[in-house]
């Protein structure tokens, strides 16, 4: 009992003395012979696994690497010391290890896995300092796209409005589009007013996207289980300019390259179709995804496509021939929306498992990632499991987040992964986000089919 006491007495030390950096010779080797040892270390090694010593642990065992510098949450080895079935969690058959011991570890893990006091960090070493990309939202030549005489749409009536699903803000001009009923409104942001609707007869736009020059509107959506495409709109005149697909069920995620030259599609069939703008013939298809897609977007550059699905997997792909880069590993649960930011180093992505994550897509990375980054208020009176699912994702053009969760509540991220501003949403849930073209707005859709306009700090 006294070497425990002391053991956690030095954990509580290690914590708070930041010039000793948390290291597996000092700190991690005694937490390991105390709970480990006896069946992964030199005597014996149970699924192949020796941690007797530093080599020996970074090896890992016959489940492959038992730790992985800077991310705990792929390290087998902290998966299973936290693992909340007791049948599983390791050591078996004993408590679980204190709290602090578990945190020692999660601390080592994320700083690099040093081996003492004087090694360095195993964790790459990443400068994800925005650095805007010269003519990947370029200004179109002229006044930037706006409606024009656009022509009367007579709206479908309506008992009550449908939550906004879907909307985009023009990157260059004060206008944002909203998703309704067979339709797509488009307002002014500076006056939060009406000028304009574009007919949508196919049923209920699930996705809204400006080109980058803000001169073609992408609304991909559909009637559930009946039909579902996508189509191409000129914003000044309101003309439909393509019609791309010809699904048996809505379309949920779509997005235009920034070529214009292709739209990728997908929904319940959990493929994801790439379409050729000229002429709407099949390029290719994605087959990897086992569920529903959930959201897909090209980069700004135009040299990847990301697409995501209701189970939480997500890949990135080469957008001409439709090869694997990366297969993005961390989300539980299904990832409702996802974002490029413009210089297209970082992806965010938003999941219903509560996580918010900046991709470093370089490598597939999450540079950043908040475990709870929508927490729900526990009302009085209500138990069990809350949903904190994050919802809706949109950069500014200067790195800027905006995201949306369950608990009703909308905020802005800097680029360093801190909390600017928040700002509650009542009586509904914020569904969709976006900020205007200056930066100077922040606009969320919500459940309850109503817009909310801030002003950015």
């Amino acid at each position: 009992m006294k070497h425990l006491v002391a053991l956690i007495a030095l954990t509580s030390t290690a914590f708070a003395d930041e010039k000793t950096p948390v290291n597996y010779n000092d700190h991690i080797k005694p937490i390991f012979r105390q709970h480990c040892l006896k069946c992964h270390g030199d005597d014996q090694q149970k699924a192949g696994l020796n941690l007797q010593n530093f080599e020996s642990t970074l090896k890992g065992g016959s489940g492959g690497k038992a730790v992985v510098a800077g991310r705990a949450s792929a390290s087998l080895l902290y998966q299973a010391i936290t693992n909340e079935d007791a049948e599983a969690r390791m050591p078996l058959n004993q408590p679980p290890l204190p709290e602090a011991q578990v945190k020692l570890i999660l601390a080592w893990i994320t700083d690099g896995m040093r081996e003492s006091a004087e090694s360095k960090s195993l964790a790459t070493n990443r400068d994800l300092t925005f650095k805007p990309t010269a003519g990947a939202m370029a200004k179109p030549d002229g006044p930037p796209p706006m409606p024009e005489k656009l022509p009367v749409v007579t709206l479908p009536q309506l008992n009550h409005k449908l939550p906004i699903v879907a909307m985009d803000a023009s990157p260059w001009a004060p206008l944002v589009a909203v998703a309704g009923q067979e339709h797509v409104r488009l307002l002014d942001i500076q006056t939060q007013k009406d000028i304009g609707v574009l007919p949508f007869p196919e049923g209920v736009p699930h996705v809204i996207r400006f080109s980058r020059d803000g001169a073609v509107l992408l609304v991909a959506g559909g009637k559930p289980v009946q039909s579902g495409k996508a189509v191409l709109f000129d914003v000044r005149s309101g003309k439909r300019l393509a019609e791309i697909g010809d699904e048996l069920d809505a379309v949920l995620a779509a997005d235009l390259s920034p070529d214009q030259q292709l739209v990728a599609i997908g929904g319940s069939g959990k493929i994801v179709k790439v379409y050729g703008t000229s002429d709407g013939l099949l390029k290719y298809k994605l087959t990897r995804h086992t569920d529903w897609i959930t959201a897909i977007g090209f980069s700004p550059d135009g040299n990847k496509l990301a697409t995501a699905d209701r189970s939480g997997g997500l890949h990135q792909w080469e957008p001409k021939t439709g090869g694997i880069l990366l297969t993005l590993a961390e989300h539980k649960a299904s990832i409702p929306s996802l974002h490029w930011r413009n210089d297209s180093r970082v992806l965010a992505t938003a999941g219903e498992d509560g996580l918010l994550i900046w991709w470093d897509t370089v490598d597939g990375w999450p540079a950043i990632s908040k475990q709870n980054a929508h927490p729900p208020k526990r009302a009085d009176g209500v138990y069990g499991r809350l949903r904190n699912g994050v919802l809706g994702t949109s950069f500014d053009r200067n790195g800027n987040l905006l995201t949306a969760g369950r608990d009703r509540v909308v905020r802005l991220w800097a680029t360093d992964g801190q909390t600017t501003k928040s700002f509650e949403v009542s009586g509904a849930v914020p569904i969709t986000t976006c900020i205007s073209h200056d930066g100077r707005t922040l606009i969320c859709g919500d459940s309850a089919g109503e817009l909310h306009f801030w002003q950015a700090p």
